[in-house]
Parts: structure tokens; C-alpha cells; sequence
């Protein structure tokens, strides 16, 4: 009897670390590392960009936990993630479409993972500069950029872009901004 016992905890106690450990992303790096230690350095990079498209994904997803519920009188789309690798500067993205009865639509978008959202975080900090770019509005304790056609783009922590559009009118927009948790994508 005890050695069945010894032999169940040694069998759970051996099996729960891999499968705790095992996944895409740990499977391309250790294969990474593998490929630069054989001298490899083509195949270590192929392993490392896999795993940096395969984080971006991850990222893409958690960022379409973050969109907002339909307002009321509003139905949404399923979320929508994509993620860009290195390719354009990278991104990861998720959106989600928002209709109304009367035929509005509204998108909602995260954009992270990219140099070219810290480009634009460098202009949003200049208020002049954002000012030049369209109506500052506060989202929250955010500074965002609403454009003459109500579109609102806000930076959030230097590393997210959220960016509000559609046919909806100008205040509608600025409800969809407002209903972003910001401040979960600031923690990010």
C-alpha cells in the first residue's frame, strides 16, 4: 500500500511541473536557446521571433478583455485580435465593432506592442502638438484627442493605443472611450 501511494505522488509530483511549464511560448524559446547552443543562429531566431509573435497574440487577447460592453441600445460583435510580429513595427490589436437599431457603428481599438504607439505617445504629451491634431477631451483621468469627425485616440501608460471611430456621433464615441478600463491596460 505504501508504495502505491509513494508511486501515485511520485507520478503527480512529476507530471504537474512539465505540464505547469509546457507551452508554445516556453517551447519556442527552449527550442531557441537549443538551435543558439548548436551554433544555429538562423534557427535560434526563427524559434525567438515564433515565440515574440506567439506573446504578441497572448497580448492581442488579453487587450480584448479589456473592450468595452455594448452601451445600452448597442449590440457588439465578437472581438477581433491580431498580432503583427516585427513586420510594419509590430502590433498587437484587438477590436470590436458596436452597431445600433438606427445603423450607427462604433470600433473599438487596442493597440499595443508597436514603436509606432510610442511615437504617438511622444506627440499626445505635448499639448500644443495634440491640441494641433484635434479637441483634447479627458477620458477619465486620460488626456485623449477627439477629431473633428468625433473619432477619440488616447495613449495609455506610453504603450497602448485606444482609438474610437465610426459613424456614431461625437458623444457617443466619447461614451465607448470612457467605458475602456484604462486603468487594467495601464497595469499591463
Amino acid at each position: 500500500m505504501r508504495l502505491i501511494r509513494v508511486v501515485c505522488v511520485g507520478a503527480l509530483l512529476c507530471s504537474w511541473p512539465v505540464a505547469a511549464l509546457c507551452d508554445d511560448i516556453t517551447d519556442a524559446i527552449e527550442a531557441a536557446r537549443k538551435a543558439y547552443q548548436s551554433g544555429d543562429l538562423g534557427g535560434a531566431k526563427q524559434s525567438l521571433d515564433l515565440a515574440s509573435q506567439l506573446i504578441g497574440q497572448k497580448n492581442a487577447e488579453a487587450f480584448a478583455q479589456l473592450l468595452p460592453k455594448p452601451l445600452p441600445g448597442w449590440t457588439a460583435e465578437q472581438s477581433q485580435t491580431t498580432s503583427v510580429g516585427a513586420v510594419a513595427f509590430g502590433a498587437s490589436v484587438a477590436s470590436r465593432r458596436y452597431s445600433n437599431a438606427r445603423g450607427d457603428h462604433v470600433e473599438v481599438q487596442i493597440t499595443g506592442d508597436s514603436a509606432v504607439v510610442m511615437q504617438f505617445a511622444a506627440l499626445f504629451q505635448n499639448p500644443q502638438i495634440a491640441g494641433a491634431m484635434g479637441k483634447l477631451v479627458r477620458v477619465g483621468n486620460q488626456r485623449a484627442i477627439q477629431n473633428n469627425e468625433g473619432d477619440v485616440n488616447m495613449v495609455i501608460a506610453n504603450k497602448f493605443l485606444v482609438t474610437v471611430q465610426g459613424s456614431a456621433d461625437a458623444a457617443t464615441k466619447l461614451s465607448f472611450a470612457q467605458a475602456v478600463d484604462v486603468a487594467k491596460l495601464a497595469r499591463m
